[in-house]
């Protein structure tokens, strides 16, 4: 069954589809986007803080999925392999042109995750956590990005990234530390 926004990974029907895009199967590739599209664009939009830079790796990296996909040996995978693909790119993009550091404007990235937190959270608190997580380090903010944004568990960072798997805990624990003091400078109080 697909969900709107993401496959379940225990979808025994993500396995076949795969498989269908791994035998150059396009509408299997579109409905493999469609599932995933609002992921790896939140992901390359909150690395980059730039639009037209996000759709750019985007373009780029679902030319390189569909060129690669045929080489992905386990379809439970897919997630975090495409991840890993679209931070590739983000960093290449990232490389070929310094953005300057700007605040990621949350209204335009597309959540589908969890429609009643967007409603719930004032617009100045999240302008305050979107400062804040603009003013993390680049590591720290690519693996808060794919750890609470794409809910991907240490293991499938560490896979989407080439970290190991202790960098990536340290890089939370730090990048949540950094967070949880710029939040309490700002008077607001980390939500358990």
């Amino acid at each position: 069954m697909i969900q709107k926004g993401a496959l379940l990974l225990d979808d025994p029907g993500q396995a076949a589809l795969v498989r269908r895009c791994q035998d150059g199967d396009a509408e299997a590739f579109r409905a493999l986007v469609e599932a995933y599209k609002n992921a790896l664009f939140g992901v390359a939009f909150l690395m980059t803080r730039d639009r037209g830079m996000a759709e750019d790796a985007i373009q780029e990296a679902l030319v390189q999925i569909w060129k690669h996909l045929p080489s992905l040996r386990d379809p439970a995978r897919i997630k975090s392999w495409m991840m890993r693909i679209v931070v590739n790119e983000v960093n290449q993009q990232l490389r070929k042109k310094r953005v300057p550091s700007l605040p990621i404007e949350a209204a335009d990235i597309p959540c589908d995750d969890d429609p009643v937190e967007n409603r719930i959270i004032s617009a100045e608190r999240r302008r305050k956590i979107q400062e804040a997580l603009s003013g993390l380090p680049r590591e720290q903010r690519e693996a808060i990005v794919l750890r609470f944004y794409s809910d991907l568990s240490v293991p499938e960072i560490a896979a989407a990234t080439g970290a190991r798997e202790g960098t990536i805990k340290s890089r939370l624990h730090r990048a949540l530390e950094n967070l949880n003091e710029a939040l309490q400078n700002e008077g607001l109080e980390a939500e358990a």
